[in-house]
Order: structure tokens, then sequence, then C-alpha cells
């Protein structure tokens, strides 16, 4: 189904299963037990060659010709380049049985139609041997299902015929029963509307199926019957070249002969520019633009500062005056601060003398030399901290040189 607005086409569903439905329910039990129980089995069967037949017309592929590929359009564009920007000729001649048959340029497919083809404006499609399009089946009757609408309309009016029969024949008992029409409507009012229905499409339908009867012995179209293209024109004589000459060889071919496979790759991948489908569905299957939201930025961290150098500590407070020097409170700054009681704050005092600390201990005991000087790098924190000039070691614990 081509069609941008499938609505009639589901109208006419309602319409043919609404009325078979009312067939089924009270005509046919009335009819099965007065006339015959063959009665719904034949509207059975005319319902479902109608159904089936429109279905099939419907769902089907009327014969679709895949437009140009991108680069057959961009050759196209390049010979008219070539041409010094003159368009290329859009019309074309074949000989179709000897005679001279024009082939159109189609702008919107960009390619040149085939013989007895048309551009759908419905459709947007280029359909081969094109008949027309049908609203009422919702899609364009063409080469690959032509057959199966004429089944449809033929069927149709037989199942039209048929129901508008029944109804007519319940009422006409059922009046001849009780006594009056009016009694008989009262009785069964669905077949009335049942029979009404049909008779307003009777006619309707009974045209069509026998316009397509004449066009399918005549092996035209629905489009070329309307446009003339095998008239006589100002006395010249346009004979149609597909025809046989034969009512029966042309409605064989037309309804009976091979059916064309279809052009449209069912299991191919559409390129995501679209080239190869109608504007309509392209801009439909296209997905919608999305913002770019930029992702959130996480503040960096504050720097942080480095703690100085002992060294440069040590330059600061030989340029500090003696009164800011005396000011220093800091656990950090007693490491500098001058003064011998602030120049230990962070020293081992046990080897200070004067003071009952293990150093006048080891004074008392007469350590070595080395052993003193082993104790005061291993205990001093000051000699840790690499100073550039440390302070000399008390005098009592001064080493003989």
């Amino acid at each position: 189904m081509t069609a941008p607005h499938p609505g009639v086409f589901l109208l006419t569903l309602a319409l043919i299963c609404g009325t078979c439905a009312l067939h089924f329910a009270f005509d046919c039990p009335f009819l099965a037990v007065r006339v015959s129980a063959a009665v719904p089995a034949a509207g059975a069967a005319l319902a479902a060659t109608t159904l089936a037949a429109l279905l099939r017309t419907a769902l089907s592929d009327p014969g679709i010709i895949p437009r140009a590929p991108p680069h057959e359009a961009e050759a196209a564009g390049a010979a008219e380049a070539e041409a010094g920007g003159r368009p290329p000729p859009r019309a074309r001649e074949v000989l179709v049985r000897g005679r001279p048959v024009k082939l159109k340029y189609c702008f919107t497919c960009k390619m040149f139609r085939p013989p007895r083809a048309s551009h759908c404006s419905l459709c947007d499609n280029c359909v081969e041997r094109f008949d027309h399009h049908c609203p009422w089946v919702g899609n364009c009757v063409g080469r690959r299902n032509y057959r199966y609408f004429y089944l449809f309309v033929v069927s149709l009016s037989f199942l039209c015929v048929w129901v508008f029969a029944c109804a007519v024949a319940h009422l006409a008992l059922l009046a001849r029963g009780a006594g009056g029409a009016a009694a008989a409507l009262r009785q069964s009012p669905a077949s009335a509307l049942a029979a009404a229905v049909c008779f307003l499409s009777v006619w309707s339908v009974l045209g069509l199926a026998g316009f397509h009867t004449y066009l399918a012995s005549a092996d035209r179209t629905t489009n070329e019957d309307i446009k003339g293209s095998f008239s006589s024109r100002r006395g010249v004589q346009n004979p149609n070249p597909y025809s046989r000459a034969n009512a029966c060889a042309n409605c064989w071919h037309v309804l009976c002969g091979p059916l064309a496979p279809s052009l449209i790759d069912r299991r191919g991948v559409v390129p995501p520019d679209g080239h190869d489908l109608p504007p309509s569905f392209a801009a439909a299957s296209r997905p919608p633009p999305v913002a770019f939201v930029a992702p959130p930025v996480a503040p960096l961290p504050a720097p942080i500062s480095a703690p100085p150098r002992p060294r440069d500590a040590a330059r600061a407070l030989q340029a500090t005056p003696p009164e800011a020097k005396g000011s220093s409170s800091g656990s950090y700054s007693n490491l500098f601060a001058l003064g011998e009681e602030a120049r230990h704050a962070y020293t081992n005092r046990s080897l200070e003398a004067g003071e009952g600390g293990a150093g006048s201990e080891a004074a008392e005991a007469g350590l070595s030399a080395s052993r003193l000087r082993l104790l005061l790098h291993t205990t001093m924190i000051d000699a840790a901290l690499d100073l550039d000039d440390p302070d000399p070691p008390p005098p009592h614990l001064a080493l003989a040189p």
C-alpha cells in the first residue's frame, strides 16, 4: 500500500465487511432454511474472493521502478555540463513492433521511463504500465497488480448483486408471511440496510467492471485511454502497438500472462543520505537533530604551595632583623630561631651538658671522639635538615682536632 492516506481503503474494507456481516447474520440463516443451504456457501465464497483480491491489490507492489542511483544522476549532470550548460533532450524514441514510442524523462526519479510507465503524483513513484491510482484500494494499479484489481472489481460486482438479491428475497418472503412490506421491514431492518448499501454501490461497481473489461480486451490502460494515446488525430491513424488484434489474446496476456518480478530490493539497506527514497519518506526517516551539550568541566583544584626549602628559610632568617627573629613562635620556625634556647627546641637534649642528660654522663664516662660524633649525627634534628651552615656543637661537646 503506497497511498499517503489509507483512510479511504479502510472505509472500503469496513463497508465490505459490514455488509457481509449483516448478510450472514440475518439473511443467510433464513434463506438456508426456506430456500437452500447453498446460499450461505455461495455468499461466503464471493466474500472470501473479494476480500482476498482487495488485500492482494492493496498490499502488493504495483510495479514501482526504482529511482536512478546517485552515480547515474551525476553522469546526467556531467553530460549536461559538457553540452555547454544546455540540458540534454528529455525525450527519446524507441520502436515497438515497428512503431515509434516516446520515452519521457522523469525529473523526480532522474531517469527515462520505460514505455507505458508514468509517475504517480500521490505515491511519488514511477510505476510500470501505470493504469491509475485507486484511492479505494490505497495503491497504484500497475503491471504487477492489475489482474488482482480486475478480479476485485468483478467479484465485488457479483457480491453486491448477490447480497442485494438475498436481502430482497428475505424481505419478500417475510412480507408474504407477515402481511405487508412494512411488517417485513420491522422484522428485519438489517436486510433493508444491506439492500440499500448494495443498491447504491452496484451501479458504479458494475460500470467499473465493464470499463476494465473493455480495456483488458484492447490491451490499454486507463491512463492511455484518458490521454487518447492511440486515437486517430487529424485523420492520422495511431494504432496500439501493444495490441494483439484479438480480444481473447489481449485478455489472456493482461490477466493470465506471466507476472513480472518486482524491482524493489526488499532486503536492501537504505543509504543514510536517502537518495533512493522519495523526499517525503527520506524526511520522515531522517533522525531528528540532537543538540550538543558540552560536558561539565570540573573546576581545577587550587594549587598547593610547596613548603619553603630549609636553605631558603635559613637565608630569610639571616636577613630578618633581630626584633622580628625573636617574635617567631611557630613550631616550624623554632628550628631556625636564633638563641640557645630556641636553637635546641627539637634537638635531643640528653646530649647537652649541665642538665643531667646523657651528654654529661658520656663525657664523664670518657667516650671516644668517634662515639661522640656518631651520637651527635644520629640524634640532632638540624643535622638531618641539611642546612648550608650548621651551627657548631656546644663547647663541651667540641671534638679535639
